[in-house]
């Protein structure tokens, strides 16, 4: 069993790319999910799904294999060459793998170092996936171990410390061109997570909102929620606003474009769009008095950010290296415990039967059966005590697989797989 990932993120693929591989719509993940798990290579796998990130997590038989049969899924559901996807991709395997994982769930790879969204997003992911019968414990293994890592991360450094998302990026972009947002007015659409964000900064920049959704409730509930002097409406009227306000933010979860040039009339006033959806959400020409900025604009602000994280950042990624080595160490141990149980299995199986060929023979008699047992099974725990600790200590060893291997053909114990359990994980109540 081997573990892989497939990454497009912005530091491989570009939005107009991203958008087209999105799967932030459940039908769609659905179905990508679906086809990667027929292959019988696949033994789990899930899908993260993000504005600057889509993911393949998967556990497989073989790696390169899984890789070409995961790409070949994606291009047929998005549309896009097999070729074009296979030369983007960032392909991980094994320690690899995990490594990423651990280091996307602590947002070491994010498009903004120590933003806190994304665990919450990885989470549910991986939710999504067991919900529907694509994962089991050889994920959730990775998984549990995962946020324990983003936890020890969180509380041993200071990379989440002011947490920035991608909607606080946005408004810092917004305040730098206005140099205030005092008293200003936003206009946002959408009303799901990130423009919920978004709103908070622009509010705590002094600035007010007004939520436009096509949920109309939703957007009323929203207003309500980050108090007074925050309007709302439905996306219906949106038109009479972004042509009568300087900023917009939008942020919904629309596969295609919300925002369009028939809906803009000429202004004399300098507007200002801001796309933090992906797919996105604007399809408007820029023009003399129209700017617009998507998401992999913002990446000036994103350099500062990570100039100011660097140093807490390899403090991060020595976290990340130590349970990375403690995970497969766990995955050692837990591959020796069938060997250690086969083994002392037969050993048991042996000495019962060769008690009761004592018994038959009248070398024992029956009256003394319990205390010839007793010393039986002390006499086969005390010659293993050695072999099993031996075996324990070898299981962390790198590279040990085949000498155990070796000891299982010794003994003539099957090779196992370790019980799959289905935990529910402390995290995952949090």
């Amino acid at each position: 069993m081997h573990y892989a990932s497939v990454s497009f993120t912005h530091k491989n693929t570009d939005i107009s790319v991203r958008e087209k591989l999105s799967f932030s719509n459940i039908e769609r993940k659905n179905e990508i999910l679906r086809l990667i798990s027929s292959s019988q290579n696949i033994n789990e796998c899930m899908v993260l799904s993000t504005c600057n990130r889509v993911e393949i997590i998967a556990s497989v038989k073989t790696v390169e294999g899984a890789s070409k049969h995961i790409i070949a899924c994606m291009s047929l559901i998005c549309g896009i060459p097999f070729e074009e996807l296979q030369s983007r991709a960032d392909i991980y395997e094994d320690n690899g793998a995990v490594h990423h994982l651990f280091a996307v769930a602590s947002s070491l790879d994010s498009l903004v170092i120590g933003e806190t969204q994304i665990a919450g997003q990885l989470k549910e992911a991986y939710k999504f996936a067991r919900a529907n019968g694509k994962c089991g414990a050889k994920l959730g293994r990775a998984m549990e171990f995962a946020f324990k890592c983003a936890a020890e991360v969180r509380n041993k450094t200071e990379i989440s410390k002011n947490p920035i998302s991608v909607s606080s990026v946005a408004v810092a972009k917004a305040k730098e061109i206005f140099g205030t947002l005092n008293g200003m007015v936003a206009v946002i659409v959408g009303a799901g997570e990130m423009a919920e964000l978004a709103a908070k900064h622009l509010i705590a920049s002094g600035a007010r909102t007004i939520i436009i959704s096509r949920n109309k409730e939703r957007a009323k509930n929203l207003a309500l929620t980050l108090g007074d002097n925050n309007e709302y409406d439905s996306l219906s009227n949106v038109a009479q606003y972004i042509n009568k306000y300087q900023i917009i933010f939008s942020a919904t979860a629309a596969p295609h474009p919300v925002l369009i040039d028939a809906m803009v009339e000429p202004k004399e006033f300098k507007r200002y769009f801001f796309d933090i959806a992906v797919p996105r959400d604007i399809a408007i020409t820029e023009s003399e008095n129209i700017k617009i900025y998507a998401v992999d604009d913002l990446q000036e602000i994103v350099n500062k950010n990570l100039a100011l994280r660097e140093e807490q950042a390899q403090i991060a990624y020595g976290i990340v290296g130590r349970n990375t080595a403690a995970f497969f160490q766990m995955l050692r141990e837990l591959a020796v415990t069938p060997l250690i149980k086969g083994i002392r299995e037969q050993a048991k199986e042996c000495a019962e039967r060769e008690l009761a060929k004592a018994l038959k023979k009248g070398y024992l008699k029956h009256s003394d059966k319990e205390e010839a047992y007793r010393l039986i099974h002390q006499v086969f725990k005390a010659f293993l005590h050695a072999p099993t600790i031996n075996l324990k200590n070898l299981a962390g060893a790198t590279g040990s697989e085949a000498q155990l291997r070796a000891v299982g053909e010794i003994f003539n114990v099957a090779e196992q797989t370790p019980q799959e359990e289905n935990n529910e994980f402390e995290w995952e109540n949090e």
